[in-house]
């Protein structure tokens, strides 16, 4: 693993996880001269920098699962919402999906012959390209990557892309022949064509899912979903970029950020300590620490940081990170990022049991199997007994999946922070509280525990939660076809309830 680190990504992880410096246009690719095998760690490299570091922690706020420590001032705007095109927040992003990971793969679907270095491929390019959509909404698309001979690629809708990248995945997995051997050096999955399809199904079901919700060919994905699950060909474990290590210039890139700035910046939110800690749950102390004024578990409420003494009849002098849930930084020193957890499929499975076959047995096991394998990645015990206890599957329909929505918020945590932005945005799961911030802070009995807050100050404007992150100002310094800017309050295609 330290030979495809020191070679086949030496160019990706010569980027520190704070910046990255792209001097190409990120809406066509620059040419290389590095075989195709060792490409393919680059872009898998790429999109694991996305999740795992940036939108890491942006959708770590959006999810209230992390809010601004009360004597740091690194994240008040995503705290308070004070977030437009001007603010960069998806600079980086996009210029590591388009410059970096699309390109790369472009480069290897134009080289190789191999139908299964293809396939594998196109599965990255669909994740790719569904982080970018459901991240800002609309991208580039049908027109992006053809170089010099368009650099003014037109934006497709969501919508356009989404069915664009499943009808790739379909074309891809129809056209493998089982003779080729793949291969690209791959970290991930091993060279296993049969965990690309079984991680491409998933993919398709996460993705499906939001079709349905988006009112788009509803009776038809239905269908599709339906018998994703029948056939049954998903991957088993996790799938992660496994590469680092506990050592300097190896580390996990969130980590590495923390590491960089030397400041510890993320506390716990108010949502989701509220509700670990209503529902007894084990799991609670798997990230986060007691606070050390009085050894509870005390979240942050969201956007509350410059409020909060004055609220709790403290000085600002008196309230400090003591008096919040810190964040367990260490434990993610070597830690993988995850591009989909076992936990995940299941809640999803369990979703379509539930809403469209109706089999409450079926459902009952995948949520059930969906919770042991969260409590088994984090090595923690007694999930037989919340099983049994506050996660008990029990009562109408609509409890048991309103179950599956709130566990897979808590399953993710730490683990896949823009699916659970993504994942609470398509459910309103968790509901948005219509209690204000503030009489949460000095009525807590009055808050439902784990639904969103308002945050107390906020930037944008008209109240609730954000639903996508500015288009990135390079695209628009770069591309004369970026169309005019949107608000965080306007959701992506597929966010409609």
């Amino acid at each position: 693993m330290k030979k495809i680190l020191s070679i086949a990504l030496s160019s990706a992880l010569l980027l520190t996880a704070c910046d990255l410096d792209i001097n190409d246009n990120p809406n066509f690719p620059s040419s290389t001269d590095v075989t195709t095998d060792l490409i393919f760690p680059s872009a898998e490299n790429f999109i694991a920098d996305v999740i795992g570091d940036d939108m890491f922690t942006n959708a770590g706020f959006f999810a209230q699962y992390f809010e601004q420590m009360p004597t740091a001032n690194q994240y008040n705007d995503l705290a308070e919402l004070n977030i437009n095109e001007g603010k960069n927040l998806f600079n980086r992003d996009y210029r590591l999906i388009y410059a970096g990971a699309l390109t790369d793969l472009k480069d290897i679907m134009d080289r190789s012959t191999s139908t299964t270095d293809i396939f594998a491929c196109t599965v990255l390019r669909a994740y790719a390209l569904q982080v970018i959509v459901d991240c800002q909404g609309e991208a580039p698309y049908t027109e992006a990557l053809q170089g010099a001979s368009n650099l003014n690629p037109k934006w497709d809708d969501g919508k356009t892309i989404y069915e664009g990248v499943l009808a790739e995945l379909d074309e891809a997995e129809d056209n493998i022949d089982f003779a080729d051997v793949m291969t690209l050096t791959d970290p991930m999955l091993q060279k296993d064509i049969y965990k690309w399809i079984g991680f491409a199904d998933a993919l398709r079901l996460r993705m499906l899912l939001r079709l349905i919700d988006g009112n788009v060919n509803v009776e038809t994905n239905i269908n599709k979903v339906k018998k994703l699950v029948a056939d049954d060909f998903f991957f088993s474990g996790d799938v992660t970029w496994n590469v680092y290590s506990d050592a300097e210039n190896q580390y996990n890139p969130w980590f590495d950020c923390k590491n960089t700035l030397g400041a510890s910046n993320h506390c716990a939110a108010f949502p989701i300590v509220a509700y670990m800690t209503y529902t007894e749950d084990p799991r609670i102390s798997y990230a986060m620490d007691p606070c050390k004024y009085d050894n509870s578990y005390t979240g942050q409420i969201p956007g509350s940081k410059t409020k909060t003494p004055g609220w709790l009849g403290l000085t600002t002098s008196e309230y400090q990170d003591d008096r919040v849930s810190n964040i367990k930084y260490d434990l993610f020193r070597a830690a993988p990022v995850y591009f989909y957890t076992q936990s995940e499929l299941q809640f999803l499975i369990a979703e379509v049991e539930l809403r469209f076959n109706h089999n409450d047995a079926a459902a009952k096991a995948a949520y059930e199997a969906a919770v042991r394998a969260d409590f088994e990645s984090r090595d923690v015990d007694d999930v037989d007994e919340f099983l049994s206890g506050w996660g008990e599957w029990k009562g109408s329909d609509a409890n048991k999946l309103n179950l599956i929505y709130m566990q897979k918020w808590v399953a993710l945590f730490m683990r896949d922070h823009l699916e659970a932005w993504t994942e609470a945005r398509r459910t309103d799961i968790p509901a948005v509280s219509p209690i204000s911030a503030e009489k949460v802070a000095s009525n807590p009995e009055s808050y439902n525990p784990g639904d969103f807050i308002v945050p107390a100050v906020n930037q944008y404007g008209k109240g609730g939660l954000c639903k996508r992150v500015p288009y990135s100002s390079d695209a628009r310094s770069t591309n004369k076809n970026t169309p005019a800017g949107k608000g965080i309050n306007e959701p992506v295609f597929w966010d409609i309830k």
